[in-house]
């Protein structure tokens, strides 16, 4: 290893859902939906998320992406001053609640290693921000809704960050930052982030599921339970 490649920084990059907060994107949604101020919309919106909810699941198992961009259709008609506001209220109300037993601790003492900190989530990033903030860490990327004079329209902006989309980003982000990702860290629960793990040289599967376990017991990655 060369002077230059010890120089370089390194981070650690935290899948969200599932691995650090014991919630997802659908509670989030579900906050949204019954906290409607209109009760006609109010139930329109639980009765199309609960409609919904056997295809979103189905979705989430076989295509992450089919998942988001089917999911977030829900989200058309929301102000982005609507959205920012919920952001923060779904933070208190349903995320910061249900952040796991430990994970404050991990991402501190990654810092203290001297790591940069870094969610990657396919959620929207008006609920990722105070999760960042919250978490002390240095960067976060997001799906983000494309708005239309203020008002989202259901789809979501490219790049859509799902699945193996994230560990392109994190190449990408990576090479743009300068990163030594042979000594960054990557932390997530989904087999459908065992892209995510393989780009760094340090993966650990955190509250891992069934794909999830299997991969890191063949590959002799780290198993860490949170919970």
């Amino acid at each position: 290893m060369t002077d230059q490649t010890r120089s370089r920084p390194t981070a650690a990059f935290y899948d969200v859902d599932g691995t650090l907060i014991k919630t997802n994107v659908v509670h989030a949604y579900a906050y949204y939906a019954i906290n409607t101020p209109e009760l006609t919309k109010r139930i329109g919106k639980t009765a199309g998320l609960l409609a919904g909810l056997p295809f979103y699941w189905l979705a989430d198992k076989f295509d992450r992406r089919l998942f988001n961009e089917a999911f977030y259709k829900n989200y058309a008609g929301y102000t982005e001053d609507r959205l920012v506001l919920l952001g923060e209220e779904i933070f208190d109300n349903v995320i910061r609640p249900n952040i796991f037993d430990g994970a404050l601790s991990l991402v501190k003492r990654s810092q203290r290693q001297g790591h940069r900190q870094i969610l990657v989530t396919g959620a929207i990033d008006v609920i990722t921000r105070p999760l960042a903030e919250f978490l002390g860490c240095d960067d976060y990327v997001a799906n983000r809704l494309e708005l239309k004079d203020g008002v989202a329209t259901g789809r979501l902006e490219k790049p859509l960050i799902a699945g193996a989309n994230k560990a392109l980003w994190v190449r990408q982000y990576a090479e743009e930052k300068g990163y030594d990702l042979d000594g960054s860290f990557a932390y997530a629960d989904s087999g459908s982030d065992v892209p995510l793990l393989s780009v760094v040289g340090h993966p650990c599967a955190v509250n891992p599921d069934f794909k999830m376990r299997t991969t890191a017991r063949a590959y002799d990655w780290p198993v860490l339970e949170l919970d």
